[in-house]
């Protein structure tokens, strides 16, 4: 009688948890992404039917070198994480640093367009409902975008000090991803405001 050997099946794979930086990242963007989901909405809803002026098509003009400047950000912002991860600090706080200016340039864009619709057109957040709607949807990335520079200065100012090196990388890249969400959120914003709603 001969005996039939059977192989004992390979041990499992041991299953390591997700990244807990990019889990609550992701997180974070899912609920963001619906907040600025019922803004598109409102916006697109109230687009319009304001019964006064002045409307978008008089007033607004659409801000092509700002928004070339704020997606542009989402490329140095992605070399910046590379050059981190090769250990390379200097490229990275070079990239990182065009990385703010680019979003300081977009923020300032936002500012001179706000200024030019308020005292020259007289359009407020209480004018119409396009007022209404556009300053909040706006502003809500606007908000968005300040609160990713300041975690981006709050980085650079430590990399100036030495304390971002190769091991900080993951963090960089989850701080990048929120970088990138608010880049693409800012395409949606773009085609509703200056693109379907004029």
């Amino acid at each position: 009688m001969s005996a039939i050997t059977t192989p004992f099946p390979a041990a499992p794979q041991a299953w390591n948890l997700p990244d807990r930086g990019k889990v609550a990242m992701a997180c974070l963007i899912i609920a963001e992404s619906a907040i600025f989901t019922i803004f598109v909405v409102a916006y697109l809803f109230y687009v319009g039917k304001s019964l006064t002026g002045p409307t978008p098509r008089e007033v607004l003009e659409t801000p092509i070198f700002f928004t070339i400047c704020l997606l542009s950000s989402s490329l140095t912002v992605h070399f910046a994480g590379k050059f981190l991860e090769r250990g390379k600090r200097g490229a990275f706080l070079g990239w990182w640093l065009l990385t703010i200016v680019l979003g300081g340039l977009f923020l300032f864009g936002t500012g001179k367009e706000w200024h030019r619709l308020i005292y020259e057109h007289g359009l407020t957040i209480s004018t119409n409902l396009f007022g209404t709607t556009y300053y909040s949807l706006v502003g809500l990335h606007a908000f968005h975008v300040t609160a990713g520079l300041v975690m981006l200065a709050i980085v650079l100012l430590f990399g100036l000090a030495g304390r971002v090196g190769a091991d900080q990388s993951p963090r960089i890249e989850v701080l990048s991803l929120y970088w990138h969400f608010v880049d693409a959120v800012w395409v949606v914003v773009f085609t509703v405001v200056y693109v379907v709603g004029r």
